[in-house]
């Protein structure tokens, strides 16, 4: 993980991503995903697939996460989502969705929307949830600790999740529905479904112990 922060340093000196954002001042509070938050400087985030190794994501750089989760939001429960038209494997049209997000929470915020999108993914993920033990034909719940890469897909995956469900047959479009739902998940706001999310999953935790 030493080695994934300084790789990340040394990338960052004097590099902004798409050329917009600056990144040699994004500041992690939590210790512990800062090594599991990859910030890269670069023109271009597209990795394709190339890192196949263990603990691959944490070589793939936080916005292109975004950019994929946004081509597969995925299903909520056991209930099946319809996918419409723009959600696809099109590298194309799911940057374009983020660099639309990141344009809209730089002009509500006047800060760096990077910086905004890190402290909500740092907001909307859970510390402890809960998994099922099975014992001599019981099944009971019993609380967790969430692994820091787990917390980091989970925030990841609430957002877009939320974001889809408030823009699938709305007037508003999937850009500004991610870009409310980042804003308020920095900001702490439960209006957030992925601040709801975690509050949940941490209650259902806490009864649990």
């Amino acid at each position: 993980m030493a080695e994934v922060e300084l790789k990340q340093k040394n990338e960052n000196q004097g590099f902004k991503a798409f050329d917009l954002y600056p990144t040699d001042n994004i500041e992690i509070k939590d210790a512990a995903l800062k090594p599991y938050i990859y910030i890269s400087g670069r023109l271009l985030l597209k990795s394709q697939g190339r890192n196949k190794v263990k603990f691959a994501k944490v070589k793939f750089d936080l916005i292109e996460r975004l950019a994929n989760r946004i081509g597969v939001p995925g299903h909520v429960g056991k209930k099946h989502k319809i996918i419409t038209n723009w959600a696809s494997g099109k590298y194309n049209k799911n940057m374009k969705t983020v660099l639309q997000v990141l344009s809209l929470i730089e002009q509500r915020t006047k800060k760096n929307p990077i910086q905004v999108f890190v402290t909500a993914i740092e907001n909307g993920s859970p510390k402890d949830e809960i998994t099922v033990i099975e014992q001599g034909g019981a099944r009971y719940p019993q609380a967790v600790d969430s692994s820091p890469m787990r917390r980091v897909d989970l925030a990841l995956r609430w957002m877009v999740q939320g974001a889809y469900a408030k823009s699938f047959g709305k007037k508003k479009k999937m850009s500004e529905t991610l870009a409310n739902e980042i804003v308020m998940a920095s900001e702490g706001n439960m209006e957030s479904f992925a601040m709801s999310k975690k509050n949940e999953a941490e209650k259902q935790a806490d009864s649990a112990r």
